[in-house]
């Protein structure tokens, strides 16, 4: 597997190794031992992950962005196992020389390409296509008394989605109504 650092410290894309044949293909698509000696390289803490989630997400559903505060942080390792997306997180830890800027990768069944988004940061994606499904491992419990998210098309924060101006876009009320950064950071004395 090979891990490419991100302009974003701490954010790695991970690209697995895929052998195909006649019959198909085949990848680990997780190997703790390759995961713990690429951030014990970079100096980065190794994550106990918890939990597994799965989604299905037509095309133009935005997820995001979300994150959990303190003691429910969560650390995130997210792929697509069916059709595409376009990820994202949002450097939202206070001290960090990066905070408030964002990184995004495109994700998809054909790149195989996974996406380390470790907690202190907000995470969301829009499905480019019909039927995709998003797996991810997480490091903490989900706990709904530590849900928070942030507005996704906030101008503060300025990520270029790439919606093509046919697209129609599909979000949750609770995502819809979601805070700004000013917010954020009004909330946290930022």
């Amino acid at each position: 597997m090979d891990f490419i650092d991100t302009p974003i410290k701490d954010l790695l894309i991970l690209e697995p190794k895929i052998f195909t044949d006649n019959r198909g293909w085949f990848m680990e698509s997780f190997n703790q031992n390759q995961f713990e000696q690429a951030l014990q390289e970079r100096n980065l803490p190794y994550p106990i992950f918890v939990q597994d989630n799965h989604s299905l997400s037509h095309k133009g559903v935005i997820r995001g962005l979300h994150y959990q505060i303190t003691p429910h942080e969560q650390g995130k390792l997210v792929r697509v196992v069916q059709g595409r997306v376009w990820d994202v997180a949002v450097d939202i830890r206070p001290h960090s020389p990066t905070f408030g800027q964002w990184h995004g990768v495109i994700l998809s069944a054909n790149n195989h390409r996974q996406f380390w988004i470790p907690a202190g940061f907000a995470h969301g994606f829009i499905a480019l296509e019909d039927n995709t499904q998003f797996l991810y491992k997480t490091t903490d419990f989900y706990a709904k008394d530590c849900e928070r998210s942030l507005r996704w098309d906030d101008p503060e924060l300025a990520i270029e989605w790439p919606i093509p101006a046919n697209m129609q876009i599909s979000l949750t009320s609770k995502d819809a109504q979601a805070p700004n950064f000013a917010q954020y950071k009004q909330e946290f004395n930022l």
